[in-house]
């Protein structure tokens, strides 16, 4: 296995679990969260989906963000299965761009967020990129436990 095979692995892995658990809610979980400040379930994983999709715009442009704007912005939120169908094609983007990345690349080209005054290896904010869904993942956990949802076993 090539260093892009396991790193691919580790996001599809990450995804994969997410899937399983994002698709055991039920709609009318849809719009539950803890507090008013917090995102709703299906809010939070538009912000995974949507989140991955700036990653890949941020590495592409070594950090800068420029006049980005999302394709989900003015986008209605209904169901699970309509946020993953809307964010598939920016996820093969995503995953076919990790291929293409030398041992080179990952180790040598600077990602330099200015306005977060962040500079990171293109192999470490890869990283950061899978953490943030998986925190994600967890934070969900909770929130079904919280609802007393059935939890899908992701520990397989």
């Amino acid at each position: 296995m090539t260093t892009n095979d396991i790193i691919i692995l580790n996001f599809e892995e990450i995804r994969r679990r997410s899937i399983k658990l994002w698709n055991a809610l039920s709609p009318q979980n849809y719009n539950w969260k803890p507090d008013a400040n917090a995102m709703s379930c299906l809010q939070m994983i538009r912000h995974v989906l949507e989140g991955e999709h700036l990653f890949h715009v941020i590495i592409n442009n070594k950090g800068n963000i420029g006049n980005y704007i999302s394709p989900w912005e003015n986008r209605s939120y209904t169901n699970v299965q309509d946020e993953l169908e809307f964010a598939n094609p920016f996820r093969k983007q995503f995953l076919e761009a990790l291929q293409t990345f030398t041992a080179n690349d990952l180790a040598m080209v600077e990602i330099i967020r200015t306005e977060k005054n962040q500079r990171r290896k293109l192999g470490d904010y890869i990283q950061r990129i899978a953490y943030h869904e998986a925190v994600h993942t967890g934070q969900m956990l909770s929130y079904c436990r919280t609802i007393g949802m059935e939890i899908p076993l992701i520990w397989d």
